[in-house]
């Protein structure tokens, strides 16, 4: 189960597999952990080398596939001759290997997309697209790894600022090609693109563009705040005019602080019978919280104040509360919500029904609430009192 944490990928120098994979080791995922993927994959002569290095005074991880007789896929080179392995196999590979669901889906994912990408460019089926030995290998653990270090890390929520994706050409099998490379332009369909600064040549590979495709979930939420910023994973090139590194920050969603928008109205000539369904419509539309109080009106006629706590976005909520409601008109304020910290655990009820529990962070510690719907349908099967059962 997940505890809350994101991270958040910051391609500002652009992403390729091995700068995401010095991020993830920098961000806490085993060494031991990433020199065992090759052997997983069918390939125990294949070595991960890990270094610091220094990215324009940045401390950041390298890691670095390499090949027996010393082969790497390197920045700026053209490919290597030789044996070629086609995208199929490849996800075949990833098919066979000892993964969870999550890393394999993604993964498998992954190369049937940059056999699209680069089956559009060749004018070839995607499953027949050649990769040279040396790229092919170097992609599989990149992919695999790149996607499994999340898992590693407990996060399986990933978001990223815009991407660099470089300036110029680059050097490919069939001569100079301009950036981003055609696959990697296909790859990065809907992914937002920033302003390339001072980055020149290659800054996004076809594989750190596909890992963002399977990865992120796009666009940063509106508030958070980092538990762990300092994590830096290194390209090969070493410019003298910028960090080529890509960073990697976890994060925490810091939903207690925000603005929400307080509709009110007054009630006089609605039975308060069908006060009850009018809260539920208002919560269905997206309402935070709905409060009802008695008051006095005018002419001494009592009456109910209605006031809904909803987000920024209020309109379905406003048109919810004219729709089930006798209101004429509403009040409408912005104010600021401070809530505590807040995350949501299962336990198992002692019939052997889950639970939800929501954990409040307080300043005196943490402080429990079992949710009243699951509570309540436990009471109804087992017959307990429901303050006994939330009790448990």
């Amino acid at each position: 189960m997940s505890d809350g944490r994101f991270a958040i990928l910051d391609p500002a120098a652009g992403i390729s597999g091995d700068m995401l994979l010095g991020a993830l080791v920098a961000a806490g995922a085993p060494t031991d952990w990433l020199r065992r993927v090759p052997a997983r994959l069918g390939f125990p002569e294949v070595r991960l080398d890990v270094e610091l290095v220094d990215r324009c005074g940045i401390k950041a991880t390298k890691v670095n596939v390499v090949l027996p007789g010393e082969l790497q896929e390197l920045p700026d080179q053209p490919h290597h001759h030789g044996p070629h392995r086609h995208i199929g196999s490849l996800i075949d590979l990833v098919r066979k290997a000892d993964l969870s669901a999550w890393v394999r889906d993604r993964a498998v994912r992954a190369f049937q997309l940059l056999g699209e990408a680069e089956g559009k460019v060749h004018g070839m089926p995607a499953d027949q697209v050649p990769l040279h030995e040396v790229g092919a290998v170097d992609a599989l653990v990149d992919i695999v790894a790149g996607i499994e270090g999340f898992e590693q890390l407990g996060i399986t929520e990933i978001y990223n600022r815009p991407v660099a994706i470089g300036s110029g050409w680059v050097r490919a099998a069939h001569g100079a090609m301009p950036v981003p490379a055609p696959a990697t332009s296909i790859l990065l369909e809907g992914i937002e693109v920033a302003p390339n600064g001072p980055i020149s040549g290659e800054a996004t590979t076809p594989t750190g563009a596909v890992l963002l495709r399977v990865l992120s979930s796009g666009s940063l939420p509106t508030r958070w705040r980092a538990i762990a910023a300092g994590a830096w994973g290194a390209g090969g090139r070493n410019p003298s005019e910028y960090p080529n590194a890509l960073r990697l920050t976890v994060a925490l969603s810091s939903a207690e602080a925000a603005e929400v928008v307080l509709l009110s109205t007054d009630l006089d000539d609605l039975s308060p019978e069908y006060l009850e369904p009018m809260r539920e419509a208002l919560f269905t539309a997206g309402a935070l919280d709905v409060q009802v109080w008695a008051t006095h009106m005018k002419k001494g006629r009592t009456g109910f104040r209605i006031e809904v706590t909803a987000p920024l976005e209020s309109d379905p909520v406003a048109a919810a509360l004219f729709r089930h409601s006798t209101t004429a008109g509403i009040r409408r304020q912005i104010a600021e919500r401070v809530t505590l910290p807040r995350r949501e655990v299962e336990v198992t009820s002692a019939d052997g029904t889950v639970v939800r529990v929501k954990v409040l962070e307080g300043p005196d510690g943490p402080r429990v609430k079992p949710e009243y719907e699951d509570v309540a349908a436990v009471a109804r099967r087992s017959g307990q009192p429901a303050h006994e059962v939330a009790r448990d």
